[in-house]
């Protein structure tokens, strides 16, 4: 819309000078097309640069590599490498290693036999380890990723996962652009790239010795989407953070890293973690947050309500936790212990446990973060926990919420509200976690 009051001259309306009509056409058309090719050449130019940047720490020693779950159970992928590559087997890697050319082409990955095949080479062994020469970066299903790839064959031989192993600052670089927006401040990108290099190596320390992988690439651990990530303004937060985690006391007593768990919008109070997730640590209880909303979005800050069938409720509930079958048909859920805070705007509540309660008169509880993502596993409708639920006829209504996540930790709008006030990531994390300190590991 113009807000210019004259009238306007338009070109393409003249009928009384054609040749200079038609130049004029000819003159915009060559500015459109120049504009375009411009763009272009700053798009593919920037996209390039990152595929081109060397990807560091490749010879970093084995703890320090973090093990992404990109794919799981499939029957086949698609494979393109820019550069040469080799791929070791699992069982004898000397022995059965083979080179593959440059092709930049696309490459069928699949399950043949019980072994996997790549680009019709079958490898009888059920793990293989994919390792790109410079800069080591692949392109899984059309995302590219830094490091290597481990393909492993599950049990039934049918299945296979697919595995990123990446050096640990690389696997940040992938993260921290896709838990915050590049642009957002420095000191906010930098409290970002602290707290998920904790959570990363204490989920590896926790749970990575029991299974095959460390972290997941979604947001059941923190969302990574790779080379696709990256921007200098990422980079820059990862490398003037280098090496730099929290530590604070745990259950123990003794000082550690701890699961540095954060979500995009508190609502104005973060959560007590043990409330949330069951476990106790000293920097990760619940603190007044005023910062997020002046930063985020309103429809999130404040989401409106949202409605599920009851059928489509107790449906959810069953697979999530077929032991509730016992129940019968869930006739009414209710608070059974809530947070309640005083805010800028006015009284609320976190629902932290729920009671459901079944036709054959039986009740169970839940925790309502896991009620809540049962319900809606994406987390994008039933945004959070801080939210009445109410008997709606034939559906359950979710109403009068706030906030976006789980809550507990740093609050990713309230940390850019911090760093616009001029806050540093010192103090950043030292509000979200209290009682935690900065310690730098050695690599």
């Amino acid at each position: 819309m113009s807000t210019n009051t004259q009238p306007a001259t338009n070109h393409t309306s003249r009928t009384t000078n054609g040749p200079e009509q038609s130049a004029f056409l000819v003159r915009e058309r060559i500015c459109k097309i120049a504009i375009a090719l411009l763009l272009l050449i700053i798009l593919g130019g920037c996209k390039a640069r990152q595929l081109g940047r060397p990807t560091p720490q490749m010879d970093i020693e084995p703890q320090f590599w973090v093990r992404v779950l990109l794919l799981d159970d499939v029957t086949d992928c698609t494979l393109k490498i820019r550069s040469s590559f080799r791929v070791d087997t699992g069982d004898n890697p000397t022995a059965t290693r083979r080179y593959f050319g440059q092709d930049n082409v696309p490459i069928h990955v699949g399950i043949s036999g019980g072994g996997i095949t790549i680009g019709g080479q079958t490898f009888t062994s059920g793990e293989v380890i994919i390792s790109p020469d410079e800069p080591y970066i692949l392109n899984l299903n059309g995302g590219d990723y830094r490091g290597k790839l481990k393909l492993l064959t599950n049990p039934d031989g049918s299945t296979l996962d697919a595995v990123n192993l990446v050096p640990l600052e690389p696997y940040l670089a992938g993260v921290v652009g896709a838990e915050m927006p590049h642009y957002w401040e420095p000191a906010a990108l930098q409290a970002q790239t602290i707290a998920a290099r904790t959570y990363c190596l204490y989920m590896k320390k926790r749970f990575g010795t029991n299974r095959r992988w460390d972290v997941k690439k979604t947001q059941a651990n923190q969302v990574y989407r790779g080379v696709e990530a990256e921007s200098r303004q990422i980079w820059e937060a990862v490398n003037r953070t280098y090496g730099q985690v929290l530590i604070c006391k745990g259950p123990d007593g003794t000082e550690d890293i701890f699961p540095a768990y954060y979500s995009s919008i508190c609502g104005g109070h973060t959560e007590n973690s043990k409330n949330v997730f069951g476990d106790s640590f000293e920097a990760l209880v619940g603190v007044a947050c005023p910062y997020c909303k002046d930063v985020a979005k309103p429809d999130l800050f404040f989401w409106p309500m949202v409605q599920f069938d009851k059928s489509y409720v107790t449906k959810k509930l069953f697979e999530r936790y077929p032991k509730l079958k016992r129940l019968g048909d869930i006739v009414n859920i209710k608070a059974a212990r809530q947070s309640d805070y005083q805010g800028n705007y006015g009284r609320y509540s976190r629902l932290t446990l729920v009671k459901v309660v079944g036709s054959s008169g039986k009740s169970d509880f839940l925790r309502a973060e896991d009620f809540r993502l049962s319900i809606d596993r994406s987390g994008r409708k039933i945004k959070s926990t801080i939210c009445q639920i109410v008997n709606w006829g034939d559906k359950w209504a979710f109403m009068s919420g706030r906030g976006f996540g789980h809550g507990v930790g740093m609050c990713q709008c309230g940390a850019e509200g911090m760093a616009r006030a001029g806050k540093k990531a010192r103090q950043i994390l030292r509000f979200y976690y209290p009682g935690s300190k900065i310690s730098t590991i050695n690599y």
